[in-house]
């Protein structure tokens, strides 16, 4: 089940972060955040890789 939600979250947050870097960053941030706290994990190291994902994801798309 966790499997399952964090891919549900990060491909939620792929299709809506594309919009810019900065954007992109924020919801990969609280994607990662919300992922880490709904499985029990750090939501510091959550929200940290959520964003650096999101910022990449935002632009690549972005370009």
């Amino acid at each position: 089940m966790k499997q399952v939600c964090i891919l549900l979250t990060m491909a939620g947050a792929l299709v809506v972060s594309g919009c810019s870097t900065l954007r992109g960053a924020g919801i990969g941030a609280a994607a990662g955040a919300g992922t880490a706290a709904v499985t029990g994990n750090n939501v510091g190291k959550g929200a940290a890789v959520g964003g650096a994902a999101g910022a990449v994801v935002g632009t690549v798309i972005d370009d």
